[in-house]
């Protein structure tokens, strides 16, 4: 016997997951999670017995409820399902599947839409942060169809707006965690930053790289790789994180001087794999370090003037364009907002199945699901 769960497969952004309501879930965090392993196919570094697609950029899981927020519409939870291992992290957001989370409220009945565009207000619960999502609605339906492209994935798609407002230390506190523009992380110059997403960042060439290898190259490099993880180990406790051995935050992002006309090159690790692309909210907390006087990426970084600033952002499949609005003040840096522009795509809608033995569909569930 298995349990029916329905479900929508989505491509949001440059990641995919499954999306789920909070309704059709357990409410109990650790039976969920054992749900959400056993739908994906973890652990497994094929995921052959699951929806995952054997890569921590397709092992995601968006889960919504209406919000009970005046200021929101929807509450979302993002979920990073561990391909190796039986672990779901639900520390980080995911800016990628909060692509998704739009247009999927609409089409289950959570947000009417209207002639044009619709703007859905989004608390994202891990880090208690708003967004707007403004999807295209022409006729009051929701359309994938447009012209709108983004490096990372093949086709165009309509163009999707994301506006974030005040994710200035949103996972750790503070935007500068620390409390210092550089610090020495295990005899490494590293700026460590949470602009909606924890990342340590560091020159390439301070560890013996360019930051133009193809991700191939540094994820075949072990000795690197080790080196790595021993300075996110370290700079984890010091962003208020705690132990990160098993958590997929920070995010560790090797920066050198742009080549393609952006404002930076990037490499980003999500923990431990370097990312083809790199992430929404990774990005943004990038952009902001590049415009932040004395931070390692500042030193390396081609910014354009005025203010708000484009900030386009290298990465090994291309580039990620983000406005930041931001100023100096004589209290500190002040950053308001950031934007940018995803796609997304509804690819599947039908039942998950899990055994009968994990989760049987009633047990821990309630009228009212806390996510």
């Amino acid at each position: 016997m298995q349990t029916r769960i329905p479900c929508t497969l989505m491509r949001g952004g440059t990641s995919k997951g499954a999306y789920f309501l909070a309704s059709d879930l357990p409410d109990s965090p650790e039976l969920r999670d054992r749900v959400l392993l056993a739908v994906m196919g973890s652990p497994d570094g094929r995921q052959v017995d699951g929806l995952g697609g054997a890569d921590p950029l397709t092992s995601k899981v968006a889960i919504v409820r209406p919000s009970d927020r005046e200021d929101a519409d929807v509450d979302y939870l993002f979920a990073q399902v561990n391909v190796d291992l039986p672990e779901v992290d639900i520390t980080p957001n995911c800016g990628n599947m909060l692509a998704g989370v739009g247009p999927f409220a609409i089409e289950r009945g959570l947000v009417n839409a209207d002639a044009v565009a619709t703007r859905v207000r989004v608390h994202m619960v891990n880090s208690g942060n708003i967004a707007d999502v403004i999807v295209q609605t022409p006729d009051g339906n929701v359309t994938y169809t447009g012209d709108a492209r983004i490096d990372g994935v093949p086709h165009t798609s309509a163009p999707l707006l994301i506006d974030f407002l005040d994710t200035a230390g949103s996972v750790c506190g503070s935007l500068l965690p620390t409390g210092n523009r550089v610090d020495e992380v295990e005899g490494v110059r590293v700026t460590c930053i949470d602009n909606g997403m924890p990342v340590v960042l560091l020159r390439a060439t301070d560890l013996g790289k360019t930051g133009y290898e193809d991700p191939e190259t540094l994820n075949e490099d072990q000795d690197f790789r080790e080196r790595l993880e021993a300075i996110r180990l370290t700079a984890g406790p010091i962003m208020n994180l705690g132990d990160v051995a098993n958590k997929v935050v920070p995010k560790m992002c090797l920066v050198a001087r742009p080549r393609a006309g952006g404002v930076i090159s990037t490499r980003t690790f999500i923990p431990h794999v370097c990312h083809s692309a790199i992430g929404v909210l990774g990005a943004v907390s990038v952009a902001t370090a590049c415009a932040l006087d004395g931070s390692v990426a500042n030193e390396l970084a081609e910014l354009p003037l005025g203010n708000p600033k484009l900030m386009p952002i290298e990465h090994p499949s291309g580039e990620f364009t983000v406005e930041i609005d931001a100023e100096e003040t004589p209290n500190g840096p002040m950053f308001r907002r950031s934007a940018l522009l995803r796609t997304t795509r509804s690819l599947m809608e039908g039942d998950a199945f899990v055994p009968y033995h994990i989760w049987d569909g009633k047990a821990g569930k309630s009228a009212e699901p806390d996510i």
